[in-house]
């Protein structure tokens, strides 16, 4: 008990003393996030053989399409939660919060999380690109980079992280997109289920990507002072660089 509860402790320091220190935060949280993707996809493929029997009659691809669209599902879930989370419940973001303006604020949970985020978008991309164009064509390239080099700035410079977690909210519409995909490879597509389904992705989809963009205009509207300052800041800083 008492050399379990040393090399407890000599993992947590590790933890916190290298991988989750401060500048290793991003480049650990992306190789988690392209580690997990592969857990994700080699356990939803052998989760699917043994207990879905159409999963065996769909063709390779579609198969590969089946576990990819798990890591999608499993990244949604998991960005959409952190970001409600640090939007609407964190302090982090709060007005109450008046130390830093609110395009400066970041924490090491909220970097990490976006790090976790990264890598999925690079995994994806990566079998994106290998299967070319059976998972996506070049609008799914394009989306992907641009989420990619959008996302990656907010985590590394640790600016503009609350608008960056609003958008990724929208990704709330995804595991509804997902498992529309999915009843309709397992021949369901007459079922109520494909029905119901339906409805949520067309509540999810008005509340994730057009109410949710209304508030965060909003939000930005609210709070023009600091951006504008956040803008001249940014310029400011350029002119002595190039000085």
């Amino acid at each position: 008990m008492v050399k379990f509860k040393s090399y407890q402790n000599q993992a947590n320091l590790f933890l916190k003393e290298y991988l989750l220190a401060d500048p290793l935060i991003p480049y650990t949280s992306i190789i988690g996030g392209i580690f997990a993707c592969k857990m994700v996809y080699d356990l939803t493929q052998l989760f699917s053989t043994v207990h879905f029997k159409s999963y065996s009659s769909l063709t390779r691809i579609q198969r590969v399409e089946w576990n990819n669209r798990s890591m999608s599902t499993i990244h949604a879930i998991f960005i959409t939660t952190i970001s409600l989370y640090l939007v609407f419940c964190s302090n982090l973001y709060s007005d109450n919060q008046l130390s830093e303006l609110i395009t400066f604020r970041s924490s090491s949970s909220s970097t990490f999380a976006l790090g976790v985020s990264v890598g999925y978008f690079i995994a994806d991309l990566g079998m994106i690109f290998w299967f070319f164009p059976s998972l996506g064509g070049y609008e799914y390239v394009i989306h992907h980079l641009l989420s990619l080099v959008a996302v990656s700035f907010s985590m590394l410079t640790g600016e503009g992280q609350l608008y960056t977690y609003m958008v990724l909210i929208s990704e709330t519409t995804t595991p509804g997109i997902n498992l529309r995909w999915y009843l309709d490879a397992a021949g369901m597509k007459k079922s109520n289920a494909y029905l119901i389904n339906g409805v949520v992705i067309f509540i999810a989809w008005l509340v994730a990507r057009i109410l949710l963009f209304v508030y965060m205009f909003y939000h930005v509207y609210l709070h023009f002072d600091q951006l504008y300052f956040f803008v001249e800041s940014d310029t400011a800083a350029k002119g002595l660089e190039d000085g």
